[in-house]
This record gives structure tokens, C-alpha cells and sequence, in this order.
């Protein structure tokens, strides 16, 4: 087997072919270690991407969904991600074809909850 021309990476001839496998066992896995999350910096920078998978997986995995939709908080601290006390989430329309996760705040001794951020998987199609 010879490298073709527009090869990136050139393999010599007789070497065995390469096998990419996963990082983890588990393909569904939402972080690859513990999070525990001190301030809405870091949660505004790593958040997005895990809350990201879970939504992407409350579509194709049932039982999570359920899950998740009942407690999204607690769902996630099952799967290695823990929020700083003042921050909550909330899972809003999970029956709806465009469900999304929203994060709050609420500042201490405060009844009031503000918004931090909202994720929404909204599939499109192009012609």
C-alpha cells in the first residue's frame, strides 16, 4: 500500500493500519473526571459543553432524559458535575422538540433568581 499524494501523514509501506479508539468506555460519559465548579467563571467557560451532551443525550437515551428532566441537578452530580451552592438549573419544555437547560444564580439570603445562561439544541436543515 502506497501513500497517496495528498496524504497528511505518510505511513510506511508494511505498517499495521491504525485503530482510533474512544478515550473512555463509555460513550454517553458527560465529563471525563470529577467537576466541581467554585465560581460562574468557570462555569461560564466548561458548563456549556457539558450541559451540551447531556441535552445531546436526553434525545437519543431515554432513561436519561427521564432523569434528567425530573432532576437535572441532582443528573448531573450522579455523572461527576457538582454547581457551586448559588447556582441551580432548570429544564424547561423537556417534552418539546427544542428542550433547553437554564442556569440560574441567586444571591444569598435573595428569594430572586437571575438567568446566567440558557443552552438549546435546535436542528436545522439547509438546501
Amino acid at each position: 500500500m502506497s501513500n497517496p499524494p495528498n496524504a497528511l501523514v505518510v505511513v510506511p509501506s508494511g505498517s499495521p493500519p491504525v485503530v482510533k479508539r474512544s478515550h473512555s468506555d463509555d460513550p454517553f460519559k458527560l465529563v471525563s473526571e470529577q467537576v466541581k465548579f467554585a465560581n460562574k467563571e468557570e462555569m461560564r467557560q466548561r458548563l456549556p459543553d457539558i450541559l451540551g451532551r447531556a441535552l445531546a443525550r436526553t434525545w437519543i437515551d431515554s432513561s436519561f432524559h427521564e432523569e434528567f428532566s425530573r432532576n437535572p441537578q441532582g443528573t448531573l452530580e450522579m455523572y461527576g458535575v457538582e454547581l457551586p451552592d448559588n447556582m441551580s438549573l432548570e429544564f424547561q419544555k423537556p417534552e418539546s422538540d427544542r428542550p433547553r437547560i437554564v442556569v440560574f444564580e441567586q444571591k444569598p439570603g435573595s428569594k430572586f433568581r437571575m438567568r446566567v445562561f440558557y443552552l438549546q439544541l435546535v436542528m436545522m436543515a439547509g438546501k
